[in-house]
């Protein structure tokens, strides 16, 4: 023992067994930490994957559900665009119930059958193309 001011400096012998015996324990204490954050390291990876799938699954079932939406909500707007023009003809057919009024037979007003004039379809052809001529929709050579 050496005195240094107020306190001594103890000196221990070790062993060189003893230094190879903690050696050994720390190296298996370093490995067994390595091995618990590898295995937190790994489970981390798999989480971390496992949820990105689910992730993007659920996404892709509400871009379709957002999708069959839409097509609902525009169908939906023909459907009211249909309806209130339904609704327009019927209210003017109610509204024009009350402008007319029914007929008595002596509201009537006949008129004599005109007979109609038959002409053959000869005739018919002939004149179309002889006025065709006339206003110069068929012209000949260049």
């Amino acid at each position: 023992m050496k005195p240094y001011g107020n306190q001594l400096n103890l000196k221990k012998k070790v062993s060189y067994e003893s230094k190879n015996n903690s050696e050994k324990i720390s190296i298996i204490n370093i490995k067994l930490i390595h091995q618990i954050f590898d295995t937190i390291n790994i489970s981390l990876l798999v989480l971390i994957f496992t949820l990105f799938f689910l992730s993007f699954n659920s996404q892709k079932k509400w871009s379709n559900t957002y999708k069959n939406l839409s097509k609902t909500r525009s169908i939906n707007n023909n459907l009211i665009d249909y309806i209130s023009k339904i609704e327009e003809f019927y209210i003017s057919e109610l509204e024009s119930l009350n402008i007319y009024r029914k007929t008595k037979p002596e509201d009537l007003i006949y008129l004599d059958k005109l007979p109609e004039n038959k002409e053959s379809l000869f005739k018919k052809n002939l004149s179309i193309f002889v006025e065709g001529f006339r206003d110069s929709k068929y012209q000949r050579g260049y």
